[in-house]
């Protein structure tokens, strides 16, 4: 009885180990297995570039290695992130054009002005936004460093900015990118991003020692 038994058990074992579901396991535990030993074999390597006086990186403890390794991903994650966030960024200042209508073009840049100080009294940080941004592009044109026109891009902008000054185009690509994550990216904005946001527009307009010096 006892003989039949183990059989069966041998016959039911060797069925388990035949199924497909503890072959694939098995398979993707040594792949891992695998990925793993060399992951820790290239950080050794690359440790013993590094400091050669050690002994032998390779022997280095498996906690430093993972340690090391979980550093790497980490790092890695957060410049893919940025940059994908940066092109993003980017491909809105191609897409959009800040003058919408006429009327964005007729009025001065200080009744834009006046248009974001009423909105900002009734914390309307959206509009204020806008405002505020398209009385800075009126003032750049009305001092001819660009040429506003309502089928160009603040990508347009920006390109004819940096040809004069690449600082100034650089303040305005921060300001252009904050503008339009509000208007185009329906960014919410809180009280103190906008006062951050006016404060930066309201230098740039006020900066006599600059406008002197172009």
């Amino acid at each position: 009885m006892v003989m039949v038994d183990t059989d069966k058990a041998r016959d039911d074992l060797e069925k388990i180990l035949k199924t497909k579901e503890y072959t694939v396991y098995h398979d993707s535990k040594g792949f891992i297995a695998t990925w793993w030993d060399q992951a820790k074999e290239w950080v050794a390597a690359q440790l013993e570039k590094l400091f050669p006086a050690m002994d032998s990186a390779s022997r280095a403890s498996g906690p430093i290695l993972i340690s090391i390794i979980v550093v790497v991903i980490i790092l890695f994650v957060i410049s893919a992130f940025l940059l994908i966030r940066h092109s993003r960024r980017n491909r809105l200042l191609r897409k959009q054009n800040p003058l919408q209508s006429r009327k964005d073009m007729i009025w001065t840049y200080q009744r834009h002005l006046e248009e974001a100080e009423k909105h900002e009294r009734n914390d309307e940080y959206t509009l204020s936004t806008r405002h505020l941004f398209l009385a800075l592009l009126l003032y750049f044109h009305e001092k001819g460093w660009l040429e506003a026109r309502i089928w160009k891009t603040n990508w347009d902008y920006y390109d004819e900015l940096r040809k004069g000054n690449q600082q100034k185009a650089d303040n305005f690509f921060k300001l252009a990118r904050f503008f339009e994550e509000v208007t185009y990216g329906e960014r919410k904005v809180h009280k103190d991003e906008y006062w951050q946001f006016h404060n930066e527009a309201i230098q740039v307009l006020s900066d006599k020692e600059e406008e002197n010096r172009l």
